[in-house]
């Protein structure tokens, strides 16, 4: 036999109320009061949690690159993919790259590339006027041999719990080289320095 209590108030021995009801909102204890929950706290019958980073993944690149390509291209080792829990999730995207180029070279443009079901999209890339590109980092280059740093950030809500693929990108004008973690190609000199890089992103709860 199935039995109900109902009541509006439930109260310990000194009057207190535990747990009260008014107009569909529940209230639990008083302000003040410290709360435990034995178990998973749950929200229409999935585990709530709110505002804390669920997961991280990360990738280190400590070796070089360099490219000559006009067009973007991958940096290789700088490619993650993070699978979130839930639609709600956000995700934050954590970049640190070191840039380094040739005599020749213009301008030196990088991207991170999100990847979702087969379907690529670059989400928080600069708005577009005339010919410029559109990009997550860019420097204008007027001397050679320098190490630039690409450090961006950004929350994005993507909205899926398919697995997501961030892919580094970069690209050089005017005919040079761009390297990554070393300032040129004649870096062998004690005084060039050789650097590290990383990708890094996060899962919030919502």
């Amino acid at each position: 036999m199935t039995a109900i209590l109902k009541v509006d108030t439930i109260q310990d021995t000194s009057g207190n109320n535990i747990i009260n009801e008014n107009a569909g909102t529940v209230t639990i204890g008083k302000a003040g009061n410290t709360t435990n929950i034995v178990g998973t706290l749950q929200n229409d019958g999935a585990a709530l949690v709110t505002g804390k980073v669920l997961q991280v993944v990360s990738v280190a690149k400590t070796d070089t690159f360099s490219t000559t390509s006009t067009s973007f291209v991958d940096v290789t080792g700088l490619t993650l993919n993070i699978t979130p829990s839930s639609t709600s999730s956000k995700i934050l995207v954590l970049c640190d790259v070191k840039l380094g180029v040739d005599a020749g070279v213009s301008s030196v443009k990088s991207r991170i590339e999100q990847t979702i079901s087969g379907s690529d999209t670059y989400p928080y890339i600069g708005d577009e006027e005339n010919s410029n590109t559109r990009c997550s980092f860019g420097t204008y280059v007027n001397e050679s041999s320098f190490i630039a740093q690409d450090a961006s950030t950004v929350l994005l809500s993507p909205s899926t719990t398919s697995q997501i693929t961030f892919t580094y990108q970069t690209i050089q004008q005017a005919g040079g080289t761009v390297y990554v973690n070393r300032i040129d190609s004649t870096d062998t000199a004690a005084a060039a320095p050789r650097t590290a890089s990383s990708l890094t992103v996060m899962e919030i709860g919502a």
